[in-house]
C-alpha cells in the first residue's frame, strides 16, 4: 500500500506562490490522477501526520487516567508516536499504519483480555448473554439488582457479543470485545467499500484506498480506544456509517435493514430513524421515506422479540426492561453507573431530585429544538444528516443526567466519516464543515429528486 495510490492534495497557500517540493509535486501529480479516474482525494500525508500528532498528544493524557483506559493509552501513546515519526521519514503508508494498528488497538486488546480484570461493560454482555439463555430476557428483576454491573441498558442484540463465551469458547476466542472489534472492522470495511467509485474487485486502487481507509477509521482514538477497553459503541457507530453509505447510494431499504441491527443493539442509533426518514421524505418522496422507514423499525422490532422472546412475558419483565432501559440509563435507579463524567446534565442533576428534573427538562428541550430545525431546515443530502446527527448527539449526551465523555465518540465518528468519504460530486470530503455550513442557510428547498430504487 504506497503513497503513490493514496495521497490527497494539500491545497493551494492562503496567499501568493506556494513553496513546491518534489515530493510535493509529485503528491499533486498522483492526486489529479486520482481525480482523473473518478477516485476522491484522501487526506494528504501532511494532514495525516498532524491527526497522529494528535492522537499521541490525547493518548499521552488518557495514560493519566489509570486503569483500563491508561493501559490502552500507554500501548496507544507509543503506537501512534512511531507512526507521527514513520510519516515525516518514509514515504509509504504500509508500515505507519502497522504500527497505529499494533500499537492502538492490537496489542491493548489482547493485553486487557489476557492480563486484566474484564472491565464492567464486558461483565454486563457476559452476564446479560447467561441469564437471556436460562430466562429468554437479558434483563435482571428488580430483586436480583444488587449493584451497577447488575443492570444492562443495552438491547437484546447486543447480547450476541457474550454469547461465544457462554458456548464454551476460551478466555481469548469468547471475550465480548474480540467479537465487536470484528463486527466494527467489517462493518467500516463494507461502509467505505459501498462508498468507492468503482466495484472493490475490479479496481486495485479502489482496494488499496479501502484498506487505508479502513485502517485509519480502527486505529483512531474514536474507534480503536472503546474496543480495547469492551466500550459496545463501536459496532453500533460502524452501522451507522454502512447505513448512511447505503444511503449515500440511494439504497433506502437496505440502509433502514442495517439500521436496524444498531438499533437492536443500543437506543443511540434511534436517532438515525427520523433524521435520515425526514431527508428521504424531502429529498425523494414519502413513500420512499415510508419504506426506509417501515424496514428499520420493522426489523429492530423482529430482532428484539426474537433476540429477548420473554422480556415482555409478564408485569415483573416488564418492569426489568423498564429498569434497565429507561431508569438506568437516566440516572433514576438505586445504583448509578459509575462511568460518569462531569457534563453540564450531570452536574446539574447531582444538585439533588429538582437539578436532576432540570437536568431531564433541559435534554427534553434540546430535543424538541433539534425537532423544530429538523423540520425547518430538512436534510437535503446523507453528509448533511451526518452532520446533524454529530450535533444532536454532542447536545444531547452534553445534557444527559447520566452520561460520559466517551459518548462524544458518535459525533466525532461522524464528523470523521464526512472526513473520508465523498461528497455527493464525488470531491473530496475534506471540506465537509464547509459545505454543512452552506446547507444550514436559508434558502429555498431544491426539487425533488428521482425515487431510490
Amino acid at each position: 500500500m504506497g503513497s503513490e495510490s493514496l495521497t490527497g492534495t494539500d491545497g493551494a497557500e492562503a496567499t501568493g506562490q506556494p513553496l513546491r517540493s518534489p515530493a510535493h509535486d509529485e503528491e499533486h501529480r498522483h492526486a489529479a490522477d486520482s481525480a482523473s479516474a473518478g477516485h476522491f482525494d484522501l487526506p494528504s500525508r501532511r494532514a495525516m501526520t498532524w491527526w497522529f500528532a494528535a492522537f499521541t498528544v490525547y493518548a499521552g493524557v488518557t495514560i493519566l487516567t489509570g486503569h483500563a483506559d491508561g493501559t490502552w493509552a500507554a500501548w496507544a501513546c507509543g503506537g501512534y508516536a512511531v507512526t507521527t515519526i514513520l510519516l515525516l521519514v518514509t514515504r509509504n503508508w504500509l508500515l505507519p499504519l502497522a504500527a497505529a494498528a499494533g500499537g492502538a488497538l492490537i496489542a491493548p486488546l489482547f493485553w486487557l483480555i489476557t492480563k486484566a480484570a474484564p472491565t464492567g461493560e464486558v461483565v454486563v454482555i457476559s452476564q446479560s448473554a447467561s441469564y437471556l439463555l436460562k430466562h429468554g430476557t437479558p434483563y435482571l428483576p428488580q430483586s436480583l439488582l444488587t449493584g451497577w454491573e447488575s443492570y444492562n441498558p443495552y438491547l437484546p442484540l447486543m447480547e450476541i457479543f457474550g454469547l461465544p463465551k457462554q458456548a464454551g469458547l476460551g478466555s481469548v476466542v469468547g471475550d465480548p470485545r474480540i467479537w465487536t472489534t470484528l463486527v466494527t472492522v467489517a462493518a467500516l470495511a463494507a461502509a467505505f467499500a459501498v462508498v468507492s467509485p468503482h466495484r472493490i474487485r475490479d479496481c486495485r486502487q479502489c482496494r488499496n484506498r479501502l484498506l487505508w481507509l479502513t485502517t485509519v477509521a480502527v486505529v483512531s482514538p474514536v474507534i480503536a480506544f472503546p474496543l480495547s477497553v469492551g466500550v459496545t459503541d463501536p459496532p453500533v457507530i460502524a452501522l451507522t456509517c454502512l447505513t448512511l453509505a447505503r444511503a449515500y447510494r440511494n439504497r433506502l431499504v437496505w440502509a433502514g435493514l442495517v439500521l436496524a441491527l444498531a438499533c437492536a443493539m443500543k437506543t443511540t442509533a434511534w436517532a438515525v430513524i427520523p433524521v435520515l426518514g425526514v431527508m428521504a421524505w424531502v429529498r425523494y418522496t414519502p413513500r420512499a421515506a415510508a419504506r426506509f422507514a417501515a424496514a428499520a423499525i420493522g426489523l429492530t422490532v423482529v430482532l428484539a422479540a426474537v433476540g429477548a422472546p420473554a422480556a415482555l412475558a409478564s408485569a415483573s419483565a416488564v418492569n426489568a426492561v423498564k429498569q434497565n432501559l429507561i431508569e438506568y440509563p437516566l440516572g433514576a435507579t438505586k445504583y448509578k453507573t459509575p462511568a460518569q463524567s462531569p457534563l453540564p446534565g450531570h452536574l446539574i442533576a447531582e444538585l439533588g431530585r429538582a437539578g436532576h428534573a432540570a437536568a431531564v427538562a433541559l435534554m427534553v428541550i434540546a430535543v424538541l429544538a433539534f425537532v423544530a430545525w429538523l423540520l425547518a431546515r430538512p436534510p437535503r443530502d446523507v453528509r448533511d444528516v451526518a452532520f446533524r446527527l454529530a450535533v444532536g448527539y454532542a447536545a444531547l449526551f452534553t445534557l444527559d443526567p447520566s452520561t460520559r465523555f466517551g459518548y462524544y465518540a458518535y459525533p466525532l465518528a461522524l464528523l470523521g466519516w464526512l472526513a473520508l468519504t465523498p461528497s455527493e460530486n464525488g470531491r473530496s470530503g475534506s471540506s465537509w464543515l464547509t459545505a454543512a455550513l452552506a446547507k444550514s442557510r436559508f434558502a429555498s428547498l431544491p426539487g425533488r429528486s428521482a425515487a431510490p430504487g
